[in-house]
This record gives C-alpha cells, structure tokens and sequence, in this order.
C-alpha cells in the first residue's frame, strides 16, 4: 500500500535539520476585521526567502487546517487545531462596539493563530506540505469555501459532530492493543483536569472582573463623598483615597487580563489539541466499525449465495456472487484504511515495518511534546503569571504607602 503522500526526505531529517535552523512565525493584530498579517523568519532552505509577510484572512486559517486534516488525520497524524469560529465575538467587533470584550476576543483569536501556526510548521511532515508552503509564502490565496459556521457545510460539520458523539456513546469497541487503550486512558484523564482547571482560571477571571467593577464603584462612591464633605482634611483624604482605588481598579483589570491571557489561553489551547489527539483515536474507531459492518454485509452476501446455490438459480447466483465481489472490494479497502490504525492485524513484513515505524514516531512526537514543549510553555506561564501577581503587590503596597501620610493627616 502506497502512502498518500510521498517526500524526498523522511521526517527525522527533516526535524533534524530544523533543529539547528531558524524558524520563527508571528501573528499581529488585525489591520482590518479578519485580516491578520504574517511575519516569517527562517533559515530552512525550502524558503525562497529569509524574510517575508504574508496577509491571511481568518477562513484561509481554516481551510489551511481542513485541507491538512483530511490529508493527515486518516493516517494517524495530528494535525493541530485551528481557532474555533465564534459568531458572538465577530459580531461586535464589525459593528464596532468598542468594549473589553471585543477587546479580548480580537488579542485571544490573534494568540490563537499564532499558536496554531508554531504549532503546525513544528509537525516536520506538515512544514513539507504544499498547501502549508502556499499558505505561508503566496501573496495571493484562493478564497476558502465552507468556513462560515452558518453555511451548509458548517451545519452539516455540526450534524456530523452530533451523530459521532452518539456513536461513541453506542459503539463499544473490543480493545485489543493495549498501547492504545493505554494512551486513550491517559487523554481522557489529562482532558479532564484541564478542562477543570479551566473552568477554575475561567471563574478567577471573572471575580478579578467583578473585584475590578466593585472598586471602581467604591472609588466613584468615595470621590462623590469627599466632594460633599465640609473638612477639609477629611474631604482631601477621600479624594485621595478615590485615585487610589481607580488605580487599584486598573490593576485588577490588568491582573484579570493576565489570569486570562496567560493561563485561560494556553489551557484552551491544551484541551484543542488534545481534541486532535483523541480525534486521531476516534477515526480509528469509526474504521474498526466499518470494517465489522463489512463483515456482517458479507455474512449476509453469502449466506444468500448459499441459498441460490441450494435452489439451483443460476442468474442469482451470478448476481449473488458480483455482489459479495463488491462487498470484498470495499471491505479490503476498509482493511486497509483500518491497518494504519491497528498494530495487531497480520501485514507484510514492508508494510508493519512502516507502520511501527509510524506508530514509534506518533508516540515520540506526543512524549517530545508532552515532556519538552509542555513543561516549556507552562513553566514560562508559571513564572510569567508569578512575576505579574508580585509586580501588582509591590505596586499596591507603593500606592497604599503613598497614601497613608494623607489617612494620617487627618486632624
């Protein structure tokens, strides 16, 4: 069986020439609604340049990742998740409603993009795809179709995503590697903790929101009474005390945005790509269905066989025997389909020595990520989110020191 894709170079040469090379990919906010601008550096020579930008709009983001899924995901790759669409959010930022919302949601997408790109051009196998290559260096891209979360399509992708999660609540299927059952048992189990911290970062944020807002309403109510006070000293401390609580106010918006910025955003992103992940072992459950359908079809084929045969029909078993001709072509399609998936079934010695060889890379490429990148990006949050929470202490002590030769001033 051939693969569907075929390079010159294999994909540990490849990752081991990027180890030693530059490549460096950054998002910046949108110069218009939608539209974002690339910047790339790198030193790969498959780069006809060192330097150069690119502008992308938002659906060319995701029909880059819907032409890489369908190329990668049957074969056991993951291929990063791209950015969900939110309508709520682009809503208010193209009729221009100017608030903290649209304002987190413009810099949350910007970040995500950019996580989806460094993530996508780190895949050896994907830096080599064309379609990613186009994306990257084309001044010009062919408009993406089946994008919009309302279209036909994007209904039909809702549908669709319903009737699986029905059949993985119908199908059970008879694990028979225990790697796999192995590594489902451990993604379930770190899908559900983050998901729970999630939700407690997402809740952090909001009561750093809701800090912010009762601040600022005792600052409002402190200016209004010092403003009505008739001593003088008394009236010039709640003035005061009213522009320390504003800066306070500040600095919990600032500290809101960094619980969300900094954790929320990279625990999302966790939880996406662990999607992709458990989505890689969901296909190959759907093949395993497929393949069992197959073989009820055929049971079903013959049994008929039998049955012309014993009745002496010599036109219907003809047709009787085209007919489970047809069901063994698609099943040996299915067969094959389903092999790239399962270790145990009996293959030619070329054909499990690729297989394994794939199966070895998906698993280093998981624990590289799992054990490098991971660790990486959470101690760099870890350390980031320390350091702003301290910042923000030291910054209230000063404000409150600043103010207490003034509370003491009163006579």
């Amino acid at each position: 069986m051939s693969a569907p894709v075929i390079f010159d170079r294999s994909g540990e040469e490849i990752e081991e020439e990027a180890n030693g090379d530059v490549f460096e990919i950054g998002v910046s906010d949108p110069e218009k609604v939608g539209c974002y601008l690339l910047k790339i550096e790198t030193s790969l020579p498959m780069f006809s340049k060192s330097e150069f930008s690119v502008k992308r709009r938002f659906s060319d983001f995701l029909g880059l990742h819907s032409k890489l899924a369908s190329k990668y995901l049957h074969v056991g790759y993951i291929v990063p998740p791209a950015p969900e669409k939110s309508i709520v959010g682009m809503t208010k930022v193209k009729v221009g409603k100017e608030d903290s919302s649209s304002t987190e949601f413009v810099e949350k997408r910007r970040a995500a993009l950019e996580r989806y790109l460094q993530r996508t051009v780190k895949h050896p196998t994907l830096l080599q795809d064309p379609d990613l290559r186009q994306f990257l260096e084309s001044s010009e891209l062919p408009r993406a179709v089946n994008t919009q979360a309302l279209s036909g399509a994007g209904i039909l992708r809702m549908v669709n995503k319903a009737a699986d999660a029905v059949n993985k609540m119908t199908i059970k299927m008879n694990e028979s590697d225990a790697w796999f059952e192995e590594k489902q048992q451990q993604f379930e189990n770190l899908d559900q903790q983050l998901r729970k911290l999630h939700a407690s970062v997402e809740a952090l944020v909001c009561h750093r929101k809701e800090l912010s807002a009762n601040t600022a309403a005792f600052a409002k109510s402190a200016a209004m009474l010092g403003n009505s006070e008739d001593h003088t000293a008394l009236s010039r401390a709640l003035s005061q005390l009213a522009e320390v609580e504003e800066k306070i106010d500040q600095l919990h918006q600032e500290q809101a945005f960094a619980d969300f910025y900094m954790f929320s955003e990279l625990l999302s992103d966790y939880i996406r790509l662990i999607a992709a992940v458990k989505g890689v072992f969901d296909h190959r459950m759907k093949c395993w269905q497929k393949w069992e359908d197959a073989q009820i079809t055929l049971l079903k084929k013959r049994e008929i066989e039998a049955k012309m045969m014993v009745a002496n029909k010599p036109d219907k078993i003809q047709q009787a025997k085209n007919e489970i001709r047809e069901v063994i072509n698609s099943k040996c399609f299915i067969y094959l389909f389903n092999q790239i998936f399962h270790v145990g079934r009996q293959k030619c010695n070329k054909e499990k020595e690729i297989l394994n060889r794939s199966l070895k890379q998906f698993e280093k490429k998981w624990e590289d990520l799992r054990q490098k990148e991971r660790v990486k990006d959470f101690k760099t949050v870890i350390i980031k989110y320390l350091e702003s929470l301290v910042q923000t202490q030291q910054q209230l002590i000063k404000y409150w020191e600043a103010f207490l030769p003034e509370a003491k001033a009163i006579a």
